[in-house]
């Protein structure tokens, strides 16, 4: 077995949908980037990849490559997934926080694990996802970005 760990974080900012975990979650304000903006897919597929000692997605989805533009990061999860059975390893587990003030969560967190689960050929019930605030400090506390850390468990395919 191993372990991996990723992060991502993004602004928020007018005129851009909040997609989550695959999931469109209304709101005024959107995170700004070249894909959707999936700070949870984007951490999941980046502690995946890391722990097959893969390449981090900024590598195997460059910014600077048109093609990636507005993608899905539903489907470039689904991508990881494959990258992650060709190097002989299958998702085990999924842990992991997002970090925002505002929009309250709670009510998406079934699609969100069921979307992921979904994705990485896993049981729903490996893939926590919890919600958390900043308090007030930081960028995610002035509601200026929101944030995800995970943590994956893999194991190499016998």
């Amino acid at each position: 077995m191993r372990v991996g760990i990723g992060y991502d974080i993004h602004r928020l900012v007018e005129d851009r949908p909040l997609i989550l975990g695959g999931v469109t979650i209304p709101h005024h304000k959107g995170l700004f980037a070249h894909s959707d903006g999936d700070v949870l897919c984007h951490a999941i597929s980046d502690a995946l990849l890391g722990a097959a000692g893969l390449p981090n997605i900024g590598e195997m989805f460059p910014d600077s490559a048109p093609c990636y533009k507005d993608s899905d990061s539903i489907e470039l999860l689904e991508i990881v997934v494959v990258r992650l059975n060709d190097a002989g390893y299958a998702p085990l587990q999924v842990d992991a926080n997002i970090i925002a003030e505002q929009p309250k969560l709670q009510p998406h967190l079934a699609r969100m694990s069921q979307n992921i689960a979904e994705r990485l050929g896993i049981a729903p019930d490996r893939v926590s996802i919890k919600p958390r605030t900043n308090e007030g400090l930081g960028p995610e506390g002035r509601e200026e970005a929101i944030s995800a850390h995970a943590v994956a468990l893999i194991q190499e395919k016998a």
